[in-house]
C-alpha cells in the first residue's frame, strides 16, 4: 500500500471480505493515504459513517473493508468514481472513471459448477456468483457485471 515508515502509522488489517488480504486495500488507507480526504483514523470513521462511501454499488460503513482489483468506489459528495487497478509494478492506482463507465465491472471466471437441479453458475474472483452464465463461458474467462443488478452482461475468451 506504500505506507511511509517514517510516519509511524501502523498498517490497517482489512476485514474479511471478497478480496485475498494481500490482493486488497482497506478503505481507511485509501481515503486517508492515497485520497487525502481525511488526516486521520478518526476523520476517516467520520466519512465512512455517514455513509457516503459506495463500493460496488453498495454503501460500506467498515473503514477496513478490503476494497480490491477491478472494483468500483464512489463517493457522492464529490460525485467522484474510481476504479481500482494495478500499475506497472502492481501496486494499485484509483483511476478516475466517468458514471456510464462505473456501472460496470470486469471480473476473471474462478470456476463453474451445477448446482441443485443442475442448475449451471459462475464463480468470479471477487466472490461473486452468477447463475446461468452463457455456455460458452470457460475458467479464466473475462465476464462483463452490471454492478446493480449482478447480472452478466457479455463475456471475453
Amino acid at each position: 500500500w506504500m505506507l511511509d515508515k517514517l510516519k509511524g502509522r501502523w498498517a490497517p488489517k482489512p476485514s474479511a471480505g471478497p478480496h485475498k488480504m494481500r490482493e486488497c486495500m482497506p478503505l481507511i488507507v485509501m481515503l486517508r493515504e492515497r485520497l487525502k480526504y481525511a488526516l486521520t483514523y478518526r476523520e476517516v470513521k467520520m466519512i465512512v459513517m455517514q455513509r457516503l462511501i459506495k463500493v460496488d454499488g453498495k454503501v460500506r460503513i467498515d473503514m477496513f473493508y478490503p476494497a480490491g482489483f477491478m472494483d468500483v468506489v464512489q463517493i457522492e459528495k464529490t460525485k467522484e468514481n474510481f476504479r481500482l487497478l494495478y500499475d506497472t509494478k502492481k501496486r494499485f492506482v484509483l483511476h478516475k472513471i466517468v458514471k456510464e463507465e462505473a456501472s460496470y465491472k470486469l471480473c476473471r471466471v474462478k470456476k463453474i459448477h451445477r448446482g441443485p437441479k443442475g442448475i449451471p453458475y459462475a464463480i468470479t474472483h471477487d466472490g461473486r456468483t452468477l447463475r446461468y452464465p452463457d455456455p460458452d463461458v470457460k475458467v479464466n474467462d473475462t465476464v462483463r457485471v452490471d454492478i446493480a443488478t449482478g447480472k452478466m452482461l457479455d463475456y471475453v475468451k
